[in-house]
């Protein structure tokens, strides 16, 4: 299936990117005609950072430098809590956040980032955005507080990272772990407690106690943040196959662009998309292998009796997520159709 999205993307981005290429060529003796503050929830320097970084580079030389975009990285400006609101009051002009950050504010975002249990098949993930519906749900969620939803991308499964071994099911009662949005409602259902923390503050969270565990958005992000230093167990279960994750621009600054340049910005975020996907899944192996030479430990293999409890433990949240706003309702309706 992962050819069958990287077909399905390969069209989208070469289509695209020819108009753009070809409209960003014409236009490049021109000077920046909008300059925009794009903001991530990485800090300089860390794999998907980087990525970041290049799409901010792709607009600006796909577009000929009409575009100009300041790159602002976790710590620079804009907590990563705060994404969301400063591109709908125009503070920030595009953004890229963890949707369980803003759980209330995006309720749909939960469950397009995936609730615990989903697939890890990208190949499936592409048909629900693409073919089933996912992409005009979220546009219109998204449009509902002012913003142009664009092209998502998948990122790897997500799994915890803990002090202590997580032995069997029964470990996870008591712990403090940081697991915003339907993490945290999964991780409760295991008689954990859930706290709310940025990417950044996880390291400081397990080194003080204040956390005794951490799920990152993938295996890379507790690599970069060098979170093996402080908490060296991995439990063996994905709380989410994978993750997709958004990139949205306010829709006042969308509106002042022009037909070409709004092909230039969608060309842009395909190619990004792509290379998020790519790139994780190199890098995800190469996480692996820097943390296991450093200490990391996986945990047991779960017993049948305990991966019964874990799907139970997800089994609620698709109900209860539905409930949210008539968008999650979609969503969900679209993902029981499956």
């Amino acid at each position: 299936m992962l050819n069958v999205f990287g077909k399905v993307k390969k069209q989208l981005v070469t289509g695209s990117l020819a108009v753009a290429l070809g409209l960003g060529s014409i236009s490049s003796a021109f000077a920046a005609e909008h300059n925009w503050r794009f903001a991530n929830l990485y800090t300089r320097g860390t794999a998907f950072g980087e990525v970041y970084g290049n799409l901010a580079k792709n607009i600006e030389e796909m577009s000929g430098g009409r575009i100009k975009v300041k790159m602002m990285y976790a710590g620079e400006g804009v907590d990563t809590r705060g994404i969301l609101g400063a591109v709908k009051s125009g503070l920030i002009t595009m953004g890229a956040t963890f949707q369980p950050m803003n759980a209330g504010e995006m309720p749909a975002g939960i469950v397009e980032v995936g609730l615990p249990g989903g697939t890890a098949d990208v190949g499936k993930l592409s048909v629900l955005f693409h073919e089933k519906g996912f992409d005009k749900v979220l546009s219109d969620a998204y449009g509902s507080q002012g913003l142009v939803w664009l092209d998502p991308y998948i990122q790897p499964p997500v799994y915890l990272l803990t002090k202590k071994p997580i032995n069997s099911v029964e470990d996870f009662k008591g712990l403090k772990l940081r697991a915003p949005g339907a993490y945290g409602k999964f991780v409760r259902n295991l008689g954990a407690s859930p706290v709310s923390l940025t990417w950044s503050e996880i390291y400081t969270g397990l080194a003080t106690g204040v956390i005794d565990g951490s799920i990152g958005s993938n295996l890379i992000d507790h690599r970069d943040g060098n979170h093996v230093e402080v908490a060296k167990y991995m439990y063996r279960l994905p709380l989410a196959g994978a993750q997709v994750l958004p990139v949205f621009v306010n829709q006042k600054a969308w509106n002042k662009l022009p037909k070409d340049l709004k092909a230039i910005v969608k060309a842009a975020t395909a190619v990004h998309a792509r290379e998020q996907m790519t790139k994780s899944r190199l890098w995800e192996s190469e996480a692996i292998a820097d943390m296991e030479s450093k200490g990391m430990k996986w945990s047991p293999v779960p017993s049948d009796a305990d991966k019964a409890v874990w799907s139970k433990a997800g089994e609620s949240l698709w109900d209860e997520y539905a409930s949210q706003d008539k968008y999650s309702k979609q969503l969900i309706e679209i993902l029981k159709k499956q």
